[in-house]
């Protein structure tokens, strides 16, 4: 597909990230008009299943390269325009669902090429974006957040296995990523129907995989070169400090539930920290492969990551104290981290020739 036709895709995956931490924002008091009152309770979805869901079905549909796999990406835009513009959450989750299982069909087609463990660990990440929209479709928002992170930390931890073929794990450890894979989609199924032990267990095995990838993962030793190479390093590393983070807070939570202290800091340091990080470190290589657009490295890339990292800490610091103020600030920090990283990127996009 041409890369005009992919544009559109990411304008409808941006739209309902701008939502998503509008959305976010009110529900933390700013005074933020919303067009519709509904947005509040759609946060997780615009943010983990409409936006992350469109980016990541497109670079897989590109690396696909078979014109059907787009209907994926194009089903988490519709979804998220769907909630923009007003629809119940039902109608955006059935439409998201689609998405859904066209990226497992894509992710099966990928799996027969090349029958590889990081294949069936984004797979199965695949499997579990579905599930998180087959909850929002039945109208059980909450229950699609075990979905969203494994979606996310499953596809993640796929990505950066496949990279490790340059510093190639021992088969012994391949067998230990896998049972730590399996114990985490485990305790995310266990999540959405005993909340309580579902949720230590997917916190458990989320410690023992940001063990398993700071030690195992290539950025270990790239943290040591230059430029592009160590900043992508740090944005990788700083994010499994933060998966590591996550999941010792809800570990220690005698309650993990919603709206509980450590619920709030335990999901951003996961959806923020880790997640964010990630996408801090990877756009400088998926949008050459997206949009055919070089973004040349400069020392202003770290700035974002630094304000996403510190007003983080601020936000985790006014959840565990029940500090509603410093949480406000550091959800403000957080949205303007976001904002810098894409003014940032755009600024390297605008003045780089295409690839």
């Amino acid at each position: 597909m041409k890369v005009a036709y992919r544009v559109p895709l990411l304008v409808a995956g941006f739209l309902s990230l701008g939502f998503g931490i509008a959305a976010g924002l009110a529900r933390l008091g700013f005074g933020i008009e919303l067009p519709s009152p509904a947005l509040t309770t759609l946060h997780g979805p615009l943010m983990g299943g409409a936006f992350l869901g469109t980016v990541i079905s497109l670079e897989r549909a590109v690396a696909l390269g078979a014109p059907w796999a787009y209907a994926a990406p194009l089903a988490a835009g519709c979804a998220g325009l769907a909630w923009i513009f007003g629809l119940p959450a039902q109608a955006g989750g059935a439409i998201l669902s689609a998405g859904g299982l066209l990226l497992i069909a894509a992710s099966v087609v990928i799996w027969r090429r090349q029958p590889e463990l990081h294949n069936a660990c984004l797979g199965a990440g695949a499997a579990c974006w579905a599930l998180g929209a087959a909850a929002c479709a039945a109208g059980t928002v909450n229950a699609a957040t075990p979905a969203w992170l494994g979606f996310l930390v499953l596809t993640i931890a796929g990505e950066r296995l496949e990279l490790t073929r340059f510093m190639p794990p021992s088969p012994r450890a391949k067998t230990i990523f896998a049972a730590i894979c399996t114990a985490l989609l485990l305790g995310i199924l266990l999540a959405i129907l005993f909340p309580q032990p579902g949720w230590k267990a997917a916190a458990a095995a989320l410690f023992a995989l940001s063990i398993w990838l700071a030690v195992k993962d290539i950025a270990r030793r790239t943290i040591r070169e230059r430029g592009l190479t160590r900043y992508i390093a740090a944005a990788l590393l700083s994010g499994y400090a933060w998966l590591a983070v996550g999941a010792l807070i809800a570990l220690a939570a005698p309650d993990f539930s919603p709206g509980r202290p450590a619920w709030d800091a335990a999901l951003h340091a996961w959806f923020l920290g880790f997640v964010f990080s990630m996408i801090f470190g990877h756009a400088p290589i998926i949008a050459p492969a997206l949009l055919r657009v070089a973004l040349p490295y400069r020392a202003a890339f770290y700035l974002p990551l630094a304000v996403l990292h510190v007003s983080l800490a601020v936000r985790i610091c006014g959840s565990l104290l029940q500090d509603h103020a410093l949480r406000q600030a550091g959800a403000a920090g957080n949205a303007v981290a976001i904002a810098l990283f894409i003014l940032t990127m755009l600024s390297a996009g605008l003045f780089s020739r295409h690839v």
